[in-house]
């Protein structure tokens, strides 16, 4: 099985790096903590000291166009909070 793993880079997710040392990541929804803890290790070279997921659910949409009413549902995806130990950091543009 392959895992996927992106950062969130948003302000919400730069005001928790700042504050508590806390990544944010979107992941494989079938991934688990293990898997998330040692790829995230491998990737940046980081020792993690904790890993919590979130499910974040689809949300429903319409929208109205020549023909009607148009209704939907986006996918629901996995999130991950990932806690560094003390002094490390990851940094996402160091190889643009």
């Amino acid at each position: 099985m392959e895992i996927s793993i992106k950062p969130i880079v948003t302000e919400a997710a730069t005001n928790l790096t700042e504050k508590l040392n806390r990544y944010t990541f979107r992941v494989s929804p079938e991934a688990n903590k293990y898997q998330i803890k040692d790829l995230v290790e491998k990737l940046y070279g980081v020792k993690v000291t904790k890993v919590n997921t979130y499910v974040v659910r689809g949300k429903n949409k319409s929208r109205y166009t020549k023909s009607g009413l148009l209704r939907g549902k986006t996918a629901q995806w996995k999130k991950a909070y990932v806690s560094l130990a003390e002094g490390q950091t990851i940094d996402f543009y160091s190889n643009l």
